[in-house]
């Protein structure tokens, strides 16, 4: 067998297909449905391999779309390049940047970092239209963990950076997080995104943290196609108590416990088009080639749709 140093004395995407198990190499079945596939950057990003060569990886890999991060964005931006270029590079890859990861303090309580934060997140919203991405990710980030969360001011706040959005066209997806002790269930995303009032309002639902957060997967049964853009695909592992799982026990959908088949039936008969993205932070896939990592992930959540949409 081949080793990892040997792989890479290797030149050319060729020449790391030639080294790819026959497992991986051969095409995932034809996804029917509506469902896109998307590869979150996280997935890769132990293996270090740079905003570009991540774009490459998932343009080869065969995704459809990308979620990238806003940091990577701006250090590509910082280090003189600039986001035109970014965008033509994109282009010519033929790959979509669905979503972009952001981090900002907008729902945070105190008046001045939640100025901070919304004055941050237009300037994000403001470079990242420029690469054709028409959402941002809008997380918890600077509540304070285990506080009670006020609905109606939190839907207000929602409610102001999706006017954010509507001016410069990149829509904020709600993002709760399973183990932030305030803003972890889906329920708390859904009462949010009704007080905020706005027909823009989106959840952006994540499988590992519905199983960390307790939400459960029958909660989508009560939203419409509209809700939801966007869901992290993942899966988690049984054999270990939900309180002590975090992000780096992730495992490809199918590898795990989570009922995969029931979401992607929900996510079906909600109506739309949804948008599969794979989101890993596990440090053993990290130590792999990461375009066979992209490859093996896309290849099991295509197996996972293309099993639902055959169903009788």
């Amino acid at each position: 067998m081949i080793n990892r140093r040997e792989l890479f004395k290797l030149s050319g995407a060729a020449a790391v297909a030639s080294m790819l198990p026959a497992s991986i190499l051969k095409a995932a079945p034809a996804a029917k449905g509506p469902f896109r596939f998307c590869l979150n950057t996280s997935t890769i990003m132990g293996q270090k391999p740079g905003l570009l060569h991540s774009i490459e990886i998932a343009a080869q890999a065969g995704y459809d779309g990308m979620e990238l991060w806003i940091n990577d964005i701006k250090d590509y931006v910082n280090k003189g390049n600039s986001i035109e270029s970014l965008a033509a590079f994109i282009k010519a890859k033929k790959i979509v940047v669905e979503d972009i990861i952001s981090f900002t303090t907008w729902m945070a309580d105190d008046d001045a970092i939640r100025k901070a934060g919304l004055a941050e997140l237009e300037e994000e919203m403001k470079l990242v239209s420029v690469l054709g991405c028409r959402r941002i990710a809008a997380p918890p980030m600077g509540v304070e963990k285990d506080e009670p969360i006020d609905f109606q001011k939190a839907g207000a706040r929602y409610h102001e950076i999706l006017v954010l959005g509507r001016k410069h066209n990149v829509m904020p997806l709600l993002e709760f997080w399973g183990a932030s002790g305030t803003l972890y269930n889906f329920s708390q995303a859904l009462a949010i995104a009704a007080a905020a009032n706005d027909a823009d309002a989106r959840i952006l639902p994540d499988v590992y943290h519905m199983f960390r957060g307790g939400s459960g997967f029958n909660c989508l049964n009560l939203v419409n196609g509209k809700v939801i853009d966007i869901i992290h695909m993942n899966d988690y592992p049984a054999n270990k108590p939900v309180n002590e799982q975090t992000d780096s026990d992730r495992v490809y959908p199918g590898d795990g416990a989570a009922p995969l088949k029931q979401i992607l039936r929900c996510l079906r008969a909600m109506g739309g088009t949804k948008i599969l993205s794979l989101e890993l932070f596990n440090d053993a896939y990290w130590k792999q080639d990461a375009l066979l990592v992209a490859k093996t992930g896309l290849q099991k959540m295509k197996r996972l749709v293309n099993e639902v949409m055959t169903e009788k």
